[in-house]
């Protein structure tokens, strides 16, 4: 039943290879390329993901946060280039699954697409949470959002929700997007103004003059001054590396855009460029009206350093305070949504193609969505969320910070498939050395670095909340996440729905080899 339509230069995929779109019956054509930057700055949870992250690199980095953003930005970059050429030659909605079953082969394919699995349902268990307890802080006197049963309840009604959501049709969720983008980004706005007014008029950062505004400065931004303490600089990009991530989710919905070969590429580094212009313009605000200090809401205090906007909003908004609560509630709703959006379309994908049972290939006839694998993203992501809420919140939070290892994991694989795939393309041309290869490649390989120093220093047992035989327990559950995927895929070469994939006994319909 499915067709397939040439992409428009997939003949320059590399050495002989055409590449085509398979259809698999999702909503062609639906968005634009202002809905792909939408998405693509939506999946990040660009207000909740400052709130929470912030705190933690002015505690390693101080003054040189700003810089610490720009230069996690950097790999970053680099693999969004990689996305984009990959797209522009094979635009599947399995992304890197699908890529890297055409560079290495079906194992790599296979470990790819659990990455992106993995990551997409143990950040929806974090989101989840954080969107339980904050609708409760904004009932009452926010006491409500310390009752672990009522949090978890409320996480998971979200889940559902965004299942639902997204399982109807991917107008409605472009919708739904839409709201809650504006609504964050203009709570987000509101409070910039009132910063900015509060810088203009000299007044005291913290509460009783506790923290005191200072004055923006250059050395904030001095390579020299920050790498004076390399093991610091390294910590606090790895921090603000997950801040980014997200961008990737256009990517996904490749096959449900215009011109799917160009429109989601440009969307991605469009998004990724505006993230980092977000980020680095809001950390300086902050920094500047409420300091690097410890006291007050100074940036430094520890008792603020889970979530610095929260510490500041009554300082900064007075009884309008709620305001950014609500910017953070839409943010973390927005990016729940559109972490179900590229988890379902790989499972979907990785159905098609053969590497799951063929029930995961199947689109709702009706809204045209990933049907089966959008409730099975749902379902996986609220086990997952109680199971860990119940068995240990210290445990649920370790977890959340092995998402780090499964991200640099398979934005790696995406640029190494990258360069591996256009390697006799390479010497055409220098914008083919570069973006296909050169950036590719040092975006690929400074993921991989920074994989093994996470891996490093999560086995501490000092790191995070918890230890497992006398190892961190952030390691632990990464570690064992990761391993899962390499069972299953094993349990996938032998099964009789999927052995296919493995030993090319299964046709692949998303590339047609011109020699």
């Amino acid at each position: 039943m499915s067709t397939e339509t040439s992409t428009p230069d997939g003949g320059s995929a590399g050495g002989g290879r055409t590449a085509v779109v398979p259809s698999k019956g999702l909503h062609a054509g639906i968005l634009d390329l202002g809905d792909s930057v939408m998405l693509g700055l939506a999946s990040t949870a660009p207000v909740y993901s400052l709130a929470a992250t912030l705190g933690l690199i002015v505690a390693v980095n101080g003054n040189y946060t700003p810089l610490i953003l720009v230069l996690a930005f950097i790999p970053v970059l680099f693999i969004a280039y990689a996305f984009r050429e990959l797209n522009s030659a094979l635009p599947d909605c399995g992304t890197t699954f699908f890529w890297a079953r055409k560079a290495f082969g079906p194992w790599a394919a296979w470990l790819g697409g659990w990455g992106v699995a993995l990551a997409g349902i143990v950040v929806l268990a974090n989101l989840a949470q954080i969107a339980g307890k904050y609708l409760w802080l904004l009932i009452g006197d926010g006491s409500l959002a310390a009752n672990t049963w009522l949090v978890t309840a409320t996480g998971v009604l979200f889940i559902a929700f965004m299942t639902y959501v997204n399982h109807r049709g991917i107008r409605l969720g472009e919708h739904v997007q839409r709201t809650l983008t504006y609504i964050q980004y203009i709570s987000l706005g509101i409070f910039a103004v009132a910063i900015i007014v509060g810088i203009a008029g000299g007044a005291p950062g913290g509460a009783n003059g506790s923290a005191t505004i200072q004055p923006f400065d250059f050395e904030w931004f001095n390579p020299a001054g920050a790498f004076a303490d390399p093991s610091a600089v390294v910590h606090g990009v790895l921090l603000a590396l997950f801040i980014y991530w997200g961008w990737d989710t256009c990517l996904a919905l490749n096959e449900e855009t215009e011109n799917p070969a160009k429109t989601p590429g440009r969307g991605a580094v469009i998004s990724a460029f505006v993230l980092v212009a977000i980020y680095v313009s809001v950390a300086l605000l902050v920094m500047m009206y409420a300091s690097v200090g410890t006291e007050g809401i100074g940036l430094g205090n520890e008792a603020n350093q889970d979530d610095v906007f929260l510490a500041m909003k009554d300082v900064v908004l007075g009884p309008w305070g709620w305001l950014i609560v609500v910017a953070v509630l839409a943010s973390v709703l927005s990016s729940t949504q559109t972490t179900i959006l590229p988890t379902a379309r790989g499972t979907l994908s990785m159905g098609v193609h053969g590497a799951l049972p063929a029930r995961f290939g199947k689109v709702h006839e009706r809204f045209q969505t990933p049907g089966f694998s959008t409730q099975v993203m749902g379902v996986a992501a609220v086990v997952y969320y109680v199971a860990m809420s119940f068995l240990s919140e210290d445990l649920l939070a370790d977890s959340i910070s092995a998402i780090s290892l499964f991200i640099a994991f398979y934005y790696a694989l995406t640029g190494f498939s990258c360069v591996w795939f256009f390697r006799s393309t390479l010497r055409d041309s220098a914008r083919n050395l570069w973006f296909r290869g050169i950036l590719p490649f040092l975006g690929a390989v400074s993921l991989t670095v920074a994989f093994f120093i996470s891996a490093v220093q999560m086995w501490d047992p000092e790191y995070g909340d918890t230890q497992i035989f006398g190892i961190g327990g952030a390691f632990v559950s990464g570690v064992l996440l990761l391993l899962l995927g390499v069972v299953l895929a094993i349990v996938c070469r032998f099964a009789p729905a999927t052995r296919g994939f493995f030993t090319g006994e299964r046709a692949d319909a998303g590339l047609v080899r011109g020699d």
